[in-house]
């Protein structure tokens, strides 16, 4: 009995550890998330909202051209870890320290089959959470940019035009993009910044999908369930553009792509369900981020949709 009693207290404080942590709850939860067409693995061009870059996709669904065994997030070049002690036997080994730290040691304190028995079940299971554990926290984590164009310098242009928020956003679009990007569209990404906070402050997954492409609904969906999970709902109010810059456009097979770098201020608060009471942020004191979002549509004409979200590098 007693250890069934530790066995399950381990389990009770390694799922506690499972809890989604959001750093930050705001759309997109403070992480890089989405696509770039064939460009997701290049780094966008620094811009002046932006000058220290854009931070890698650690969400996304597109395939990297090479190589073949890379999954999407990863750097191009990159090998998925192979090999028993790289995972199940490093599970297992974690699994065994666990259990000694317990007290009941690598093989488990008894004798005979059954018990045995039971010590391999107890590691295995400590070991599959162990991994689960390591493989969420790879998957959240932000790091620095991928291998690819480095260097960028923002290049202003003669007469950059400026729309919305106390900065407004300036045409700056580089000198190999294709695409030329019109008042219009500035708006209509200014527009798309408030209705994305709009739609998640209300947890409007109809909403956002007229707003994002369905793999950027889909983060979406998923970080509101992280927060569901913990009682928590988030709520972003007021949002103001206060700065942005335009990095890239171009145009590939049949749709437009651009790049913007937003400096965005609003109130952002998360309250507990049950209380109601505010447990980050707050409702009186206003906040700033800097991204840089891309939108996507289907070619002249078409409406625009957010298809990524990618945090700044540290400054």
């Amino acid at each position: 009995m007693r250890r069934t009693g530790r066995f399950l207290t381990a389990l009770a404080a390694l799922a506690l550890v499972l809890v989604p942590v959001l750093a930050e709850a705001r759309p997109g939860g403070g992480s890089s998330s989405g696509s770039r067409g064939s460009r997701t693995y290049s780094a966008p061009p620094p811009t002046q909202t932006a000058p220290s870059g854009a931070q890698r996709f650690d969400r996304t669904a597109t395939q990297p051209s090479s190589p073949a065994t890379a999954r999407p997030g990863m750097a191009p070049g990159a090998q998925p870890s192979r090999g028993f002690f790289g995972s199940f036997g490093g599970a297992l080994l974690a699994g065994g320290l666990i259990g000694a730290l317990l007290g009941y040691g690598l093989f488990g304190g008894g004798a005979g089959f059954g018990a045995v028995l039971g010590m391999l079940l107890q590691v295995a299971l400590i070991g599959l959470l162990v991994m689960l554990v390591v493989r969420f926290f790879r998957r959240r984590q932000a790091p620095a940019v991928a291998s690819g164009p480095q260097g960028y310098a923002f290049q202003p242009q003669p007469e950059p035009k400026a729309f919305g928020g106390a900065g407004g956003m300036k045409a700056a679009a580089p000198v190999d993009a294709p695409l030329a990007i019109a008042p219009s569209d500035y708006q209509a990404f200014e527009q798309t910044l408030k209705d994305i906070n709009a739609a998640w402050s209300r947890r409007d997954l109809q909403g956002l999908r007229a707003v994002a492409t369905p793999e950027m609904v889909s983060y979406f969906a998923q970080d509101l369930r992280d927060l569901e999970a913990r009682n928590w709902r988030n709520e972003t109010r007021d949002v103001r553009l206060e700065q942005g810059d335009l990095a890239e456009a171009w145009s590939e097979e049949g749709e437009d792509y651009a790049t913007v770098a937003m400096r965005f201020s609003m109130l952002d608060a998360t309250f507990d369900n049950a209380t109601n009471k505010v447990v980050e942020g707050s409702t009186t004191q206003r906040t700033e981020a800097t991204e840089l979002w891309t939108f996507v549509r289907k070619g002249p004409g078409g409406k625009w949709m957010l298809s990524g979200i990618q945090q700044t590098q540290p400054a």
